[in-house]
């Protein structure tokens, strides 16, 4: 059993992003992995634009993400790029915090264009903040959220995950 947390760029729980991220984490919970939600949209804006590492629900955001032994990472795709507030989180964290943990990205997007995003956008990303161990994620299609191709996806992404946590979990016991 692991402490996982999703960071969700989601703008809403309803939203294909939102849905996506309450599948991940049922199935994740269903592994009997400890799982906690980190809603970007929750955090208060001001402080996390201005990257104010004082605000104690930024400092627990920063915290959670530092602390897990791996990190799923979901936004939306708009016009070929990842969330603006998924970013300004990851910015507010140190270089290499991501460093020796796998990481998992999911993205859902409204057409097949952006696809690249995950490639030229968010595994450049993450890989600033020290990931290196990006595990192949998946993007889906927003119209596809909740089908048996989708879920087939996820799944399969999952099981990955679940296996690049394995070489980690043997290291901390």
């Amino acid at each position: 059993m692991s402490d996982l947390l999703i960071i969700s760029g989601a703008p809403t729980p309803t939203a294909p992003t939102g849905v996506v991220v309450s599948s991940v984490s049922a199935a994740l919970e269903a592994a009997e992995h400890r799982v906690s939600l980190l809603h970007v949209r929750s955090l208060p804006t001001l402080s996390l634009l201005t990257e104010d590492l004082r605000d104690p629900q930024i400092a627990a955001a920063v915290s959670a993400v530092l602390s897990a032994d791996g990190v799923v990472v979901a936004s939306p795709v708009y016009r070929a790029a990842y969330s603006g507030l998924v970013k300004a989180l990851l910015d507010l964290l140190p270089k290499k915090a991501l460093r020796g943990r796998p990481v998992l990205p999911l993205a859902t997007g409204g057409s097949q264009g952006f696809l690249v995003a995950m490639d030229y956008a968010l595994h450049p990303l993450l890989a600033a903040k020290g990931a290196d161990q990006v595990v192949r994620g998946e993007f889906v299609l927003d119209r596809n959220v909740g089908s048996p191709a989708a879920a087939t996806a996820l799944k399969a992404a999952i099981g990955r995950f679940t296996l690049a946590l394995t070489p980690r979990l043997r290291k901390v016991s």
